[in-house]
């Protein structure tokens, strides 16, 4: 099995040499078992993603190689029209942004990177793996305004965004936010926001209920089902069938 490189030099921190390595990672064995986990035909989440079958296991030990590839290459690996590419350029995103080293001038370029280049951070697997830290650390002390505006967009993938870079806040006890941008995202059409939001609200019940019961109390009858299921998932038999007869 072949071992993960790590570079020798910064002129080595390259997208193209990223890519060459990780090619040889490559399986056809994997990539049968990517196209049955993903939704690639078209009108799907998947579709337009081109994927060369490599464990996303084996992109994350890459993208810690990788670790210091500068921004620049970083934004060229995210315009590859491969999943597993750009999967490793968020991971490097994710990582740089998770070192208590890095300035805030990186951390800024990251954001920046994140938000500019959205169009290529463009599937759930994708803005699970960086928003948390990349978006969510970085407006930690500032103002989250940019999470409301991307909670209203028409783009599936920026509603996303939002509501899961409500992670890191919640992992820094403030569960405000969440609860904020779920309720923009009350009446979306999309499963993949009912879960997102559903599993963000569940996850404040981690600092605490009350404020999660306060929310379904006002919203659980409108609450798409899909949603209110993952958000009482933690909740006792009787606490669940109470919430779910409230649609009734």
């Amino acid at each position: 099995m072949a071992l993960v490189k790590i570079p020798k030099q910064t002129s080595d921190l390259t997208a193209a040499a990223f890519i060459e390595q990780l090619a040889t990672f490559q399986s056809n064995t994997e990539l049968e078992k990517i196209y049955r986990y993903f939704k690639t035909e078209a009108g799907d989440y998947g579709a337009g993603d081109e994927f060369i079958g490599v464990r996303m296991g084996q992109v994350f030990e890459m993208a810690k190689a990788f670790i210091a590839m500068p921004v620049a290459e970083i934004e060229k690996l995210l315009e590859s029209p491969v999943h597993e590419h750009r999967a490793g350029a968020v991971s490097i995103m994710d990582f740089q942004a998770r070192d208590k080293r890095a300035s805030e001038d990186t951390k800024k370029d990251l954001f920046d990177l994140y938000i500019n280049r959205h169009d290529r951070i463009n599937n759930w697997d994708l803005i699970d793996r960086s928003a948390g830290f990349v978006i969510g650390a970085y407006l930690f002390d500032k103002s989250k305004d940019i999470l409301y505006e991307l909670a209203l967009s028409e783009n599936i993938w920026h509603r996303r965004t939002a509501i899961v870079s409500t992670s890191f806040f919640i992992r820094k006890g403030d569960v405000t936010h969440t609860f904020g941008i779920a309720e923009l995202l009350l009446e979306d059409k999309e499963d993949l926001i009912h879960k997102a939001a559903g599993g963000w609200l569940r996850h404040t019940g981690t600092k605490g209920q009350s404020q999660l019961i306060s929310f379904l109390e006002k919203h659980a009858a409108k609450m798409p089902r899909t949603m209110l299921r993952y958000a009482i998932e933690h909740f006792d038999k009787n606490e669940r069938e109470y919430y779910l007869g409230l649609k009734k």
